[in-house]
């Protein structure tokens, strides 16, 4: 057995994503396309005396440390499968923003499966992974994966999607949370009596991510979640503003909020949208990173 192993994963940004009404399981059907981003949480997993979670990083103190943790889940769950005891220390070394609709959570989870099935020597298949993955939350999945891909379903059914060039980037951190399950209740608040449309990915968008089209995506990216995001943080409001007036092609709310997202042109344009937002006093932070990145990879073992 390795001392230990190290897994790189991505956050994701949605370029679209279609809500349609409410399940009588709670869940909503998606057409969720993700696009994973450079901007990467680290999950070192090394044998211990008992399962224990720590984390370093930026808003480290909001990451929870117990077993509501997806990376302790995900470790728990392939644990069970092949009969080991969970007995590892799972660090995260966080640079995804926490709470911010950038799947960091889901990230972790992805990394300490993938970790701990090299650590473990378990040889899970792909299939298996995912299977695991699709259990812990909808979003995991496709940090597991990475690059580009439509999820369907709840978001855990994936497709992957040709990208045919680099699309840039500008991430604005809000200065509070928001919760997921309070924004799909307020989509679901919104949308009451009226008739919601089955979800279904937008083909114009599909063809800008393939031909690799900064313009075309942005004329194509979507977020039905964002009218509920903006009810629950109308602030939110003055930062999309800032970041289109400072030459962002456009801008959305990323998954259920609150980071803010805006395309760029080029690596060029992004720094300059960057140091705008920075100044505007909208948001607490900004980060710039481009994709396709990679799924989950292992580091070091």
């Amino acid at each position: 057995m390795s001392a230990s192993v190290t897994v790189r994963v991505p956050a994701k940004v949605n370029v679209q994503l279609a809500v349609g009404a409410a399940r009588p399981d709670g869940f909503h059907d998606l057409a969720n396309v993700f696009l994973a981003v450079g901007l990467y949480d680290e999950v070192t997993v090394a044998p211990a005396g008992e399962l224990r979670v720590t984390c370093a990083g930026p808003d480290a103190d909001q990451v929870p440390l117990d077993v509501t943790n997806l990376a302790a889940r995900a470790a728990i769950a392939l644990a069970e499968r092949h009969g080991i005891d969970p007995a590892v220390h799972l660090h995260i070394a966080k640079d995804i923003p926490v709470a911010g609709g950038m799947a960091g959570g889901s990230a972790d989870g992805a990394g300490a499966l993938l970790a701990c099935d090299a650590l473990w020597g378990t040889h899970a298949s792909r299939e298996e992974l995912l299977d695991i993955c699709a259990e812990l939350g909808s979003d995991v999945p496709f940090s597991l994966v990475g690059g580009a891909a439509l999820g369907t379903g709840r978001g855990e059914k994936l497709r992957a999607l040709e990208v045919g060039g680099t699309f840039h980037w500008v991430f604005a951190m809000a200065g509070r949370g928001l919760s997921t399950p309070a924004v799909f209740r307020e989509f679901d608040r919104l949308g009451e009596g009226t008739d919601i449309p089955q979800p279904v990915a937008s083909e114009p968008l599909l063809d800008a991510l393939a031909k690799g089209d900064p313009d075309a995506l942005a004329a194509a990216v979507s977020n039905d979640l964002q009218p509920a995001a903006l009810s629950l943080f109308p602030e939110l409001a003055d930062t999309l503003a800032a970041g289109r007036a400072a030459g962002a092609l456009t801008a959305l709310v990323s998954g259920s909020g609150p980071t803010t997202a805006f395309l760029a042109r080029d690596a060029e344009s992004a720094l300059k949208v960057a140091e705008i937002l920075r100044s505007s006093g909208t948001c607490r932070a900004v980060r710039t990173a481009s994709g396709p990145a990679p799924g989950a990879t292992v580091l070091s073992a």
